[in-house]
């Protein structure tokens, strides 16, 4: 019997600090393809260096672009990582093993994600185990969501495997805080486009919430200062969502 091939997708936008280590935790695929959104750094050169299928197309969103990647690939099941992802040692065994004996009505591998950030890998506050499903049986699942959110969906059964993501998440503050700006704004917009009325209520309750439950209820207390940091910065991002989706409520047409 034929052991079922195996492709990887990676998508990517200016990640010559993540991109090399990623690949180099899954050069023992059959097929890698590489979506990149027309990086200005040395990520194209770096992901060369691994594989010659290599796509450059403008950015249309996270969905539709890892959509878009996962369709270029051809072998029987399809694993997709982000660029500050890498899969823990002994993969191979156990994913290779995996898929030569997946029942007919299992479409799906999920992995714990295990989230390193602020010099420590993180272990409560909702950060770990953080199930992600990143392995498919081709043709039988897609990406759906709303950006930024996306999300990896199959028709059929799925598996945990013991394998782990590794998530290099942030660099440093300055880079979350980036990133819950962007993030923030990009839901704001969507739910002005969704046609939603802005309440004062969730600006007010939600924010404290997050804090207390990542911090007190998912005990992100165990995880020290790096814990209280994680909170603080959920909380604030919820806040920014509600915040800017006000703002969107406020601007005027242009005449």
């Amino acid at each position: 019997m034929t052991a079922p091939t195996l492709s990887a997708t990676v998508i990517t936008y200016n990640e010559e600090r993540n991109i090399g280590d990623c690949l180099e935790s899954i050069t023992w695929v059959d097929e890698l393809i590489v979506v990149d959104s027309l990086s200005s750094d040395k990520t194209v050169d770096i992901c060369r260096h691994y594989t010659q299928n290599v796509v450059q197309r403008p950015w249309p969103g996270h969905v539709l672009q890892k959509q878009f990647a996962l369709e270029q690939a051809t072998g029987d099941w399809i694993l997709s990582l982000d660029a500050d992802e890498r899969l823990s040692p002994g993969a191979q065994e156990e994913i290779r093993a995996e898929i030569r004996s997946a029942a007919p009505d299992l479409d799906g591998f999920v992995f714990p994600r295990h989230s390193y950030y602020l010099g420590r890998w993180i272990n409560h506050g909702g950060w770990y185990p953080d199930y992600k499903l990143r392995l498919i049986r081709r043709g039988r699942g897609r990406w759906a969501g709303v950006d930024p959110h996306d999300k990896l969906t199959v028709e059929g059964k799925t598996k945990t495997l013991q394998t782990e993501i590794l998530h290099y998440v942030y660099r440093n503050l300055s880079h979350q805080l980036t990133t819950v700006d962007s993030f923030s704004a990009i839901t704001a917009r969507q739910w002005q486009g969704q046609g939603k009325k802005f309440s004062f209520f969730p600006l007010l309750l939600r924010p404290p919430a997050k804090f207390f439950e990542c911090y007190i209820w998912k005990k992100g207390f165990l995880d020290g200062l790096p814990g209280f940091i994680i909170a603080v910065a959920s909380s604030f991002y919820v806040f920014l969502k509600y915040a800017k989706f006000w703002e969107e409520q406020q601007r005027k047409p242009a005449p």
